[in-house]
Parts: structure tokens; sequence; C-alpha cells
């Protein structure tokens, strides 16, 4: 049965299952999943505590089995936890966490603990079998905006709040600038706000004051904010990319295989094909599907054609192939590929005298 990381204390309260399953990738959310699954365990006289992290081929499952199945009229109620990082059990693993799945004891309290699945491990039939005897826990990462929500429950529950109005939405959100991708950085800087400030109204110039940048940044964070049109924070995560060293030739990939799959789709609704039938085609995952949905009706073919073009000299200039008309340095170039697309994701596409769509990046004519 699945239950949401946040309706999980109100499950715990109402009864303690034999068996748990937590899996996701964001280190702050899963370990505080796990460790309010523990302290239920514990206050339910669970004193005994064994933990098995699955390493390699040749991990021994048996060990795991007998230690499930080892309760007896004196001995102290577990909890077993089974660390499972790179979430594939394998053969030997998948039927033993069928048997214990079949064998469950209110005695022993099994807490799986799981990365991020993908579509292919999450219809297995050992996550299956987990998910239909046990609870499932699916922890998502917090996105951007939803992040000063997240960060305002977070400050009430140390007693602190920002100033009412668009003084503390500002406050908000500078700091879910400064921690976005990173949530235990971003618990870290909460709590020290706890330490210096007393409880009540917390200012900007405060917060401002503490909180360090700690952000972390992906290239899907980039491609989001590119979509949206969101220039500051587009640039933000690129100078923040820039600032880990992330490789550009991936990047570039990842903002070039959109930039082509947007011009598939645009090209099939120029031949006829419905959006739906036409996104379909590309079997899109279905935020990147929405982020087609908003964007499309604001490119013209042409538009998609030049910033097409417009990967490839930048894909040139990563590489070493100097353009006259485009920065020399690598990071330079990959910045105004990232303002074209901006620009021309910013307005709909003016109409000619024709009738056509025609559109001349502002941006791309900038030094």
């Amino acid at each position: 049965m699945q239950v949401k990381p946040d309706q999980l204390a109100a499950s715990l309260a109402k009864r303690l299952h034999p068996l748990y399953t937590v899996h996701g990738d964001d280190a702050l959310l899963t370990q505080e999943a796990c460790d309010a699954i523990r302290a239920a365990a514990r206050a339910a006289g669970h004193s005994e505590r064994h933990v098995f992290t699955v390493s390699g081929a040749h991990f021994d499952w048996g060990s795991v089995v007998g230690a499930a199945q080892s309760t007896s009229l004196f001995s102290d109620k577990q909890i077993i936890e089974i660390r499972v990082p790179s979430g594939k059990p394998g053969k030997e693993g998948s039927a033993a966490l069928q048997q214990l799945c079949e064998a469950l004891s209110d005695d022993v309290v099994t807490l799986v603990h799981l990365p991020r699945l993908d579509g292919q491990q999450s219809k297995s039939a050992w996550f299956l079998a987990l998910d239909a005897k046990g609870i499932s826990v699916r922890v998502e990462p917090v996105d951007r905006r939803a992040l000063p929500a997240w960060l305002a429950k977070r400050l009430a529950s140390q007693s602190q709040r920002v100033q009412d109005g668009i003084d503390g939405e500002r406050t908000l959100d500078f700091v879910a600038d400064r921690v976005e991708g990173h949530l235990l950085a971003a618990h870290q800087e909460l709590s020290k706000l706890a330490l210096l400030y007393p409880a009540g109204v917390l200012t900007y110039a405060q917060v401002e004051a503490s909180v360090l940048n700690v952000a972390r940044y992906d290239v899907t964070k980039l491609t989001e904010a590119v979509f949206a049109g969101q220039v500051a924070r587009a640039l933000r995560v690129l100078d923040g990319l820039q600032a880990e060293d992330e490789p550009l030739v991936f990047m570039l990939w990842t903002l070039a295989e959109d930039l082509r799959a947007l011009k598939r789709v645009r090209d099939a609704m120029g031949l006829g094909k419905a959006m739906a039938v036409a996104l379909g085609e590309q079997r899109l995952w279905s935020i990147k599907e929405r982020l087609y949905e908003k964007v499309l009706p604001r490119l013209s073919e042409h538009q998609l054609a030049h910033l097409v073009e417009a990967a490839s000299v930048c894909d040139g200039i990563i590489k070493g192939l100097p353009h006259p008309d485009w920065p020399s340095a690598p990071w330079a170039a990959m910045r105004r590929l990232v303002l074209m697309m901006l620009d021309a994701m910013a307005a709909p596409p003016k109409a000619s005298a024709g009738g056509g769509a025609r559109h001349t990046s502002h941006v791309a004519l900038r030094p």
C-alpha cells in the first residue's frame, strides 16, 4: 500500500505494520522516513536491530531470511533493515524478498531501503510483493515551485516564520534559491536559523546574513527553467553548473535532444497530426510531456530549425571549432544558446505578412 511521506506519521500512529519499503534518492527525506519507522518500532518494543547492506552478486540472502525467522518466545522483538543501494537485489534477492513477504510476523518489523526506482524495477515481482504486503513510501524530491512552502512548513516546526506578505515571499524565495536541489543542506541551514534567532518572525536581513549558498543543480533543472521562461533562474542554474564543473558535452546533448524532439513534434503537427499524437510518438515521460505542451504553441518551425542549428554551432565550439559570430569560450557559447532558447520561448512567434510564423532571436544578435 502506497503512503506519502507526509502521511507516514499518521499511518504509524494508527498501526505499526510488519513491512515498510522506502524508496527515493533524496537523502534527507528518506532518512527522516526511515527514522520515523525505527522510532515507532522501538516504541512498540522492537529493541533488537539487524542491518543488512546488499553489496555485490555474492551477498548472503540466507542470513537475512534466517534473521527474520529467528524469533522465539523469549527473544526481543526485532527491526531488520535491508538496504539495496543499487535497487537491484538480483535473482536470489528477488526470491528472498518474496519469501520474506510470505512469512511476516508482528515480532519483526522489516524495513527495506531502496533508491529511486525506474519503471522496470517498480513493476518487478519482488517490488510488487513488497508493495502488496506492506507499506511503501515513495520519496520524491521537492521541486523549486514547492520549495518555499516546504521551507515555511519547516520553519513553523521550529516555531519560526517569515514576515507576512511580499517581504515574506521574498525571504522564502531567497532561501529556496540558496538551497535548491540540496534538502539535507537546507535542513542544516534552517537548523542554524533556529540556533541564531529566537522563536518568532525572521526578517529578510536576518536570513540573508545567515543562509549559505548550498544549492545543487543538474541539467534537468536548466531545461525546466528554460521551458518555463524563467530567465534569472535559468542563468543562475547555468552559473551553478559551471561552478560545479558539469560536463558541457552532456549538458549540450540534453538541450539539443529537447530541441530535436520539439522539432520532430512540430514537423509532425505540420503534416496534420494532433499534438497529443505527435508527443506520444516521442515516448516522453509525463513532466517532459507537459513542458513540451506548454512551449510548442510558442515555437514555429523556423524558430526550432534555427535553434537546432545554433546547438550544432555550440557543439562545434565546445569541441574546439570556433564560429566567427559566436563567443570562442565554450561556457559563453552555452550561455548564448540558453539565452536564445529563452528568447524564443518568451512569447508567441510573430506572424509574417505572408501569414506564416517568423521570429528573429534578439539574443542571437548579441556579441
